[in-house]
């Protein structure tokens, strides 16, 4: 955890808070791009292109996941988030479009407005 700590701290909170929100937005894309590979390989069991689709898919979602996971711990301290906010949000990876809302509402500023 230090590592992690250590490495972002060269960049500024401005960046880092860029970063997550980007991530947040890809992380949720990405999942959509998975479900259409698990579609069309459901129908085209025998083919190489689904197989190949859903290869390289999984791979960047699996790129944009480990992204945000390394981003959360960063976005806890530059939020100020309790440790309920840090589960919830950690969850959310989780489950299909729930970093859509961890950057809509957990990942502002000044949340009681």
């Amino acid at each position: 955890m230090n590592f992690i700590e250590n490495f972002f701290a060269k960049y500024s909170q401005d960046q880092i808070h860029k970063w997550f929100k980007q991530i947040c937005v890809a992380e949720a894309i990405s999942w959509l791009f998975l479900f259409s590979a698990m579609v069309w390989i459901r129908y085209d069991r025998e083919g190489l292109l689904p197989t190949i689709y859903i290869i390289i898919i999984g791979n960047i979602h699996g790129l944009f996941f480990s992204l945000y996971l390394l981003l959360l711990f960063n976005a806890k301290k530059i939020y100020e988030w309790d440790e309920e906010d840090t589960v919830f949000a950690l969850l959310s990876a989780f489950f299909p479009f729930a970093t859509i809302w961890v950057d809509k509402k957990l990942a502002r500023f000044n949340r009681e407005e």
